[in-house]
């Protein structure tokens, strides 16, 4: 199937090479007129003249009509160009993704008798899936003091619309009615104005002793990192009493089970981001080990991704072994891939050859066993998020991190430099390394859109699911680049050129025609003067019979 895309991509670059090789005909018939014009007698100026009289005897609608003929096979050419690739791209969604689709998931199998366009819609939406970012910044502590020096606002309304439904979706249950602080809480959670739900965690707190209460404050009134600490310990305290009373209940029922899992969604949040406190603090050996405590105390809530947390953790303190056990565990093929695994993998095989790396050496010697390793990680990396280099090489400047991310995307390659880029500057030679080598991937995949190496191909939604996630003064990462062929450039600017000349020549015909000789003689001026010096080294009766012939 893969082979359809490729045999489209042959015949389009057959019809643009036919094309130009059909203009560059035309092309050398009309020098050919020329010459023929030209051809008696050898003095090229004195047919100058007659040139003049046959441009100016040309009347406007020549020019309209040759304006207009040209301006027609340049749209034709744009059209079939854009239609071919619309239909590269569908055709491929249908015939390369729905079989493996599909096979994931058994429960889409209808959508096929629904049609093709049901099917990609569907499929666009799942690829575009944004997941909440491991690393997000607190928006009291971090965003706001970023607006109140800056005067920028650093998160868009769809990023925070999005945090507003997973706190709804994580922090409340059907039973919450029955609890007045938390009912107010519920009611807090959809507020889109921040001091009313402040307003509304203050007055829930004063009926009782509410751990989303205090995890909103945390997030959203405090000001610092000290006094987010200080408020997600007293949550913890209040989340803790709440998840041993609703554990001891879980079994009697729909709803005591639902709110067991509310409460274990809380308990956990608060946990990750005290060690998250921790851990902006300098307290990283202390926020380590909060990370492993979590994760062995509820191994199967994976939807947080503490394990990202860990790894920067770990890549803080150096410990390189640590990291490579905990990659060992969560960079399987079985287990979604992220930037911060790719990248981190790389970081680590970059580290056993980068001190030593040199490109010249390399280009003469060849590359080592440990260096094609590094080397591949590199190219394995880029392919899963290729906005990532710019940001590490400091090509692009960075911004404060969006609170969800779009994998392979430009919010996910923000993220991961705005935390990882320092652990990439602390190894000696890796950025020099990643710079010499990660351009290489754009040529071992050429239509990264139709065909991937390692990854599924790139998918074709990531610039306007970021633009949506990333504030409007940050100059979106595009890739690949949409770049118009060099064939329907020079069409457009071909038709433009006579446009504008058959104007010119119909408002100012006897400018024209002075402007038209005084070119041609600067144009055969060359030939002219070669045309006498060959007339003077010659005999007269040899240069007279090959005129003749």
């Amino acid at each position: 199937m893969a082979e359809a895309g490729t045999g489209f991509l042959e015949q389009l670059k057959s019809c643009i090479v036919w094309s130009w090789t059909y203009l560059w005909t035309l092309w050398f018939f009309i020098m050919l007129f020329l010459v023929y014009i030209l051809r008696v007698p050898l003095k090229i100026n004195d047919n100058l003249t007659t040139v003049s009289m046959f441009l100016n005897t040309l009347t406007p609608k020549f020019y309209v009509a040759l304006t207009g003929t040209s301006s027609l096979i340049s749209g034709l050419i744009l059209v079939s160009t854009r239609y071919t690739n619309i239909t590269l791209q569908f055709n491929f969604v249908i015939q390369n993704r729905i079989s493996g689709f599909i096979q994931i998931n058994r429960y889409l199998k209808y959508y096929c008798n629904l049609g093709e366009i049901h099917y990609c819609v569907f499929l666009f939406m799942t690829e575009c899936k944004v997941w909440r970012n491991p690393l997000n910044l607190f928006r009291g502590a971090e965003y706001n003091r970023y607006t109140w020096v800056t005067g920028r606002e650093p998160l868009t309304y769809y990023d925070m619309n999005l945090s507003a439904q997973d706190h709804q979706t994580f922090f409340t249950c059907d039973t919450d009615h029955l609890r007045p602080a938390d009912a107010i809480m519920q009611k807090a959670w959809r507020e889109r104005n921040p001091q009313a739900r402040i307003s509304a965690a203050h007055e829930a707190l004063e009926l009782n002793e509410c751990a989303t209460a205090y995890i909103l404050l945390a997030e959203e009134e405090a000001t610092t990192i000290v006094e987010a600490e200080k408020l997600f310990k007293q949550a913890l305290k209040a989340g803790e009493g709440c998840y041993r009373r609703s554990q001891q209940l879980q079994h009697h029922g729909a709803q005591y089970e639902a709110q067991h899992r509310r409460d274990t969604n809380v308990l956990v949040y608060i946990k990750r981001r005290l060690a998250m406190c921790a851990r902006k603090l300098g307290r990283t050996r202390e926020a380590v080990k909060m990370m492993r405590d979590l994760m062995k105390e509820f191994p199967l809530l994976s939807m947080f991704n503490i394990h990202e947390n860990l790894l920067e953790a770990l890549l803080e303190l150096q410990a390189y072994a640590d990291v490579q056990a905990v990659l060992a565990k969560y960079d399987d093929i079985s287990l979604p891939k992220s930037a911060t695994i790719c990248y981190t993998a790389a970081l680590l095989k970059a580290r056993a050859v980068s001190d030593k790396f040199s490109p010249e050496a390399a280009s003469r010697r060849g590359l080592s066993t440990a260096e094609m390793n590094a080397v591949e990680a590199i190219h394995r990396a880029v392919e899963f998020n290729p906005h990532v280099p710019k940001y590490l090489l400091e090509m692009k400047s960075l911004i404060l991190p969006p609170e969800h991310i779009l994998k392979r995307g430009d919010s996910e390659a923000i993220a991961y430099a705005f935390f990882h880029l320092q652990h990439w500057k602390r190894v000696e030679g890796a950025l020099n390394l990643l710079h010499c080598t990660w351009e290489g991937t754009f040529r071992m995949i050429p239509y990264p859109l139709e065909k991937g190496h390692l990854f599924y191909p790139y998918p074709i939604c990531t610039e306007t699911a970021d633009r949506e996630l990333l504030p409007s003064f940050h100059e979106v990462s595009v890739y690949p680049k949409k770049e118009l062929p060099f064939f329907i450039l020079f069409t457009a600017g071909l038709c433009s050129f006579t446009a504008m000349l058959a104007l010119l020549t119909h408002q100012f015909p006897e400018l024209m025609g002075v402007f038209a000789k005084a070119f041609l003689s600067t144009l055969f001026a060359p030939l002219n003067f070669v045309m006498e010096k060959v007339e003077s080294i010659l005999p007269s009766s040899l240069w007279h019979q090959l005129t003749r012939i």
